[in-house]
């Protein structure tokens, strides 16, 4: 099966084809840091219109680099949501219009139910029940992960994701955007030790998070020190990743021993972040469960996920029609998972 993966729930615009759920055959991905890098965050407006003048190419590079021609796929699969309701917009309107005028069925995707199938893709020996740890974007959230049925929620956090607090500190700290890369650079040359931030629900049961603390934290040093040296500067970002990191790693810990696994899959953006590949990796030598990592490209935002997750779907015979719309935000009420489709 050849499916078309379409991915615009964001800042990028990205298209690949995957066959039978685990092959990738293209993979692109247009980024848009130049065009939000001035304002230190991602401008909904400036992201739509990007991708609105992008998403031709990107589409044409995929089936291009695929070696084939629109009329040899067998669906498409697109982001439904969650996402910025204009990017998602441009993606899910074109990749309808390519499967009504191909005749080919076509799919909406949960983003999240996409980074965990970036799990299908660097581990295709990884067989459920599993625990997965998704830290994109807005979300950091625990699931159990098992065949056949949708991933069950057991925590997540209460205000900020991760990926938020990363892009927050970045901004306090004059580095440019994206935050999560620049922050991890500058904390190479700091101390993890300089500073004490806090670990918000640490030592509470559960498996919840919370990041709001920890930049409020980081905003009241940076506040106190006014002009920082570069020291100073790598010394916070150090401080923060090692605050950041460790709930993730404890949490992720205590969820595969209350849900009896001896596996754990990390994905989402923050999953690239190199403290966190080293903790997570220790943490599995000493308990003896098996962490797996997507490799960095599928970490970040991509559409090959998109097309594994929508194979998947595809196979078990599963599509939406044309009415099919995009969704910022799983309702209030709902089902804390959906394979899209939502309005």
């Amino acid at each position: 099966m050849l499916v078309l993966g379409v991915e615009s729930s964001c800042d990028e615009m990205a298209a690949a084809v995957v066959r039978d759920g685990r092959e990738i055959l293209s993979s692109c991905v247009h980024g848009q840091a130049d065009v939000h890098g001035p304002y230190g965050g991602v401008v909904p407006e400036l992201a739509s219109r990007d991708h609105t003048r992008a998403v031709s190419r990107v589409v044409a590079n995929a089936l291009s680099e695929a070696g084939l021609a629109p009329e040899q796929l067998d669906g498409v699969a697109v982001t439904a949501g969650p996402g910025l309701v204009g990017s998602l917009l441009v993606g899910l309107s074109f990749g309808k219009a390519l499967a009504y005028r191909m005749g080919l069925p076509v799919v909406g995707v949960h983003h999240l139910e996409g980074h965990l199938a970036a799990t299908a893709l660097a581990a295709p020996d990884l067989e459920p029940p599993y625990v997965g740890l998704v830290i994109s974007g807005g979300h950091t959230a625990l699931y159990r992960i098992e065949s056949g049925r949708p991933p069950r929620l057991l925590g997540q956090t209460r205000d900020d994701a991760v990926g938020e607090a990363f892009d927050k500190v970045a901004r306090l700290l004059g580095l440019p955007y994206p935050g999560g890369p620049a922050v991890s650079a500058a904390a190479r040359a700091g101390s993890e030790v300089a500073l004490k931030f806090p670990r918000p629900l640490l030592d509470r049961a559960g498996f919840d998070f919370s990041y709001s603390g920890l930049k409020t934290a980081v905003a009241l040093e940076v506040e106190r020190r006014g002009e920082l040296s570069e020291e100073e500067r790598a010394d916070i970002a150090a401080s923060f990743e090692a605050a950041a990191v460790e709930p993730l790693v404890v949490k992720a810990r205590r969820a595969l021993e209350a849900e009896g696994v001896g596996a754990l899959a990390v994905v989402g953006g923050v999953a690239a972040n190199r403290r966190l590949r080293e903790e997570m990796g220790r943490a599995a030598s000493a308990m003896g469960f098996r962490a797996v990592f997507p490799p960095s490209d599928l970490c970040t935002d991509n559409a090959a996920m998109i097309a594994a997750a929508g194979s998947a779907l595809l196979a078990r015979g599963e599509a939406h029609g044309l009415d099919l719309n995009s969704f910022s935000r799983v309702p209030v009420g709902s089902a804390p998972w959906s394979s899209g489709g939502a309005a």
